[in-house]
């Protein structure tokens, strides 16, 4: 039995902050799936993790004396799977196009797998999400890939709601437990997932490509545009478009939220609304944590990245392209900066001052245990190294 390790890029994890500051690269949702989950259908095995070390106890890593290292970047497919397999120690497979480690096998970890080992092409595409808009930008074609490894050989349950409408219902899938009540499904240009004891509400609309995770909700009324993702256990609302949010975190209400990532654990408040595109069509600009500069998207839509524990009050205003990130209170008139640091307190009208550390982690330890999850000690370590990363206004 191979042992599996997924490894944070270190070219690529300061690019996905203020994501992986809470977690490794390959716990990124892109898709119905997480990075690590499609690993883990393909290999049929659970890797462990080699990521920072505050996050180590959280996601511990396992190693022995002959180890397949997994790029945590890549999203993984059935042939590229086969290929890791087939591995012989020292050997890296390199993707053919650009040169990009997707695996290699050794006993320990290797700085420069390209020039340090013997090399494997592999010669299809792969996708890899380097930066925080590659989320979003790869969603939809993540969404297709996961629907057809998740339901491939199975059967749905039966969507038996009279009041429902579905167009191209050999692409929807409902799992044990989902219901749909009086709603409208358009899969015509992409599948529709719906997740074990998930709900869709009466008058709600969705275009597929479209992901419900496990427990989540779809509340009523609510406008679901393609290439969406809604993780487990979450609840959606108002009208959603090519967004993801990670797991845990509630859009609930009315309002705009459009090519967009939300973590684990974040609300936003009724009415909350983000801008996606720039009245000029050019393109937009957002924050760094690897540069501390803004960079150029190259993309003329991208809206609201928001970091694990995060909360706006009614009717916050994001601007295009904005960042904030973890455990961060935002409220007030007015559009906010297009990048607020972790741990802060505050508002554009207002100015923002220091979330304090010990109000931060009680909110933090209520939010995750009224859902029945739990938040222990190294939950806690873990916000706080983070909390220090934001004082010392060095966030990488």
């Amino acid at each position: 039995m191979n042992n599996y390790i997924l490894y944070d890029d270190a070219a690529v994890r300061p690019h996905l902050l203020p994501f992986t500051f809470t977690r490794p690269v390959s716990e990124i949702r892109c898709g119905i799936l997480t990075l690590t989950e499609k690993w883990a259908h393909f290999l049929h095995a659970q890797p462990s993790f080699l990521t920072e070390p505050y996050l180590q106890h959280k996601f511990p890593f396992v190693a022995t004396n002959d180890n397949i290292f997994l790029n945590g970047a890549v999203c993984a497919t059935d042939s590229v799977a086969t290929a890791v397999g087939q591995l012989k120690a020292g050997e890296a497979l390199i993707a053919l196009a650009n040169d990009q480690v997707i695996a290699y096998r050794s006993p320990f970890e290797v700085v420069n797998p390209v020039s340090e080992l013997k090399t494997v092409r592999f010669s299809e595409p792969i996708v890899t999400i380097k930066r925080l808009w590659d989320i979003y930008g790869e969603n939809g074609p993540q969404i297709k890939a996961d629907f057809v490894a998740l339901t491939q050989g199975r059967v749905s349950e039966p969507l038996a709601d009279p009041f429902t409408h579905v167009y191209a219902p050999e692409n929807v899938f409902l799992e044990e437990g989902a219901s749909v009540r009086a709603s409208i499904l358009n899969a015509e240009n992409g599948p529709i997932y719906i997740g074990k004891n998930a709900t869709v509400n009466e008058g709600s609309v969705i275009m597929g490509p479209f992901a419900l995770g496990e427990g989540s909700t779809v509340n009523w009324g609510a406008k679901m545009r393609m290439n969406t993702s809604v993780g487990p256990h979450c609840k959606i609302g108002g009208e959603v478009s090519n967004s993801v949010l990670f797991g845990f975190s509630n859009k609930g209400h009315d309002g705009f939220l459009g090519n967009s990532v939300l973590g684990e654990w974040c609300n936003l408040g009724a009415n909350c609304n983000n801008s996606n595109l720039k009245n000029d069509y050019t393109n937009v600009k957002l924050y760094s944590y690897a540069t501390e500069t803004l960079e150029d998207t190259n993309r003329l839509f991208c809206g609201l990245f928001m970091g694990d524990f995060t909360k706006a009050g009614i009717s916050t205003l994001f601007n295009t392209g904005t960042v904030v990130g973890v455990n961060t209170n935002v409220f007030g008139a007015g559009f906010q900066p297009k990048h607020i640091t972790s741990f802060s307190w505050g508002g554009a009208a207002e100015g923002f001052t220091e979330y304090r550390i010990e109000k931060a982690l009680k909110v933090a330890y209520e939010t995750v245990s009224r859902r029945g999850e739990a938040f222990g000690e190294i939950e806690e370590e873990i916000l706080k190294h983070v909390f220090e990363l934001s004082r010392g206004n060095n966030q990488k």
